[in-house]
């Protein structure tokens, strides 16, 4: 299971322009990316599907100039292929061929402007920023810490119940039950809550997450 954390983040250590810039300004720039994708069906189509065909051009050199391998670029796209394909077909049908492609356009460029996000910089890094970014809203009752170590531990959780269902599924396939949902479901229950009850019982020894003892 432990086979599965590239699904998600990945940081790839490497010093190119990209790597080196601060978090924020690569935040800035990946919020620009999706206001500019959203926005674009605001003006023409023609001129809605050029500003996202651009937007797009210019993401991908973006991850050419972070020297990010291609067969990455290809993974973040294939994970996604099936929904793009069908949100294709769809707004084709209702809409015509060149807001189908910017529709596309839009989403693959966002989801690949958030790769280059989290592959040039470090977890850690970017915890440190989503704390940042809540501290505002102490005043409000918000914990930055808990908030942070929040995302931390459903980071870490994806790839495990990933490599779950992964794991019990070709298990299932062994044993010739992989058209019983129950022996391919309920597996991924028990394997799911015991890594939850277990992180718990770490967090818990060590006083995290337990504002009496963080007080303390």
């Amino acid at each position: 299971m432990r086979g599965h954390a590239h699904l998600v983040a990945g940081y790839i250590p490497g010093h190119s322009p990209v790597h080196r810039l601060p978090l924020w300004p690569k935040a800035v720039l990946l919020l620009a990316v999706a206001v500019l994708c959203l926005a674009s069906p605001a003006i023409s189509v023609a001129a809605g599907a050029a500003a996202t065909t651009a937007v797009l051009l210019l993401v991908v050199l973006g991850h050419a100039l972070a020297g990010l391998p291609w067969r990455r670029l290809w993974r973040a796209i294939r994970l996604m292929l099936v929904f793009l394909v069908l949100i294709a077909a769809y707004q084709w049908w209702q809409h015509g061929a060149v807001v189908a492609w910017q529709v596309v356009a839009a989403i693959v460029a966002t989801v690949l402007a958030s790769n280059i996000l989290t592959a040039t910089t470090p977890v850690d890094e970017l915890l440190d920023g989503l704390a940042a970014g809540v501290r505002p809203l102490e005043r409000l009752g918000a914990d930055p810490e808990r908030f942070s170590l929040t995302v931390a531990l459903m980071l870490r959780s994806i790839p495990y119940v990933i490599g779950a269902f992964s794991d019990v599924r070709d298990a299932a396939r062994a044993r010739g039950l992989e058209r019983n949902l129950l022996a391919r479901s309920l597996p991924v229950v028990i394997a799911t809550v015991g890594y939850a009850r277990a992180t718990g019982e770490a967090l818990s020894a060590r006083g995290l997450g337990d504002p009496d003892l963080a007080e303390d």
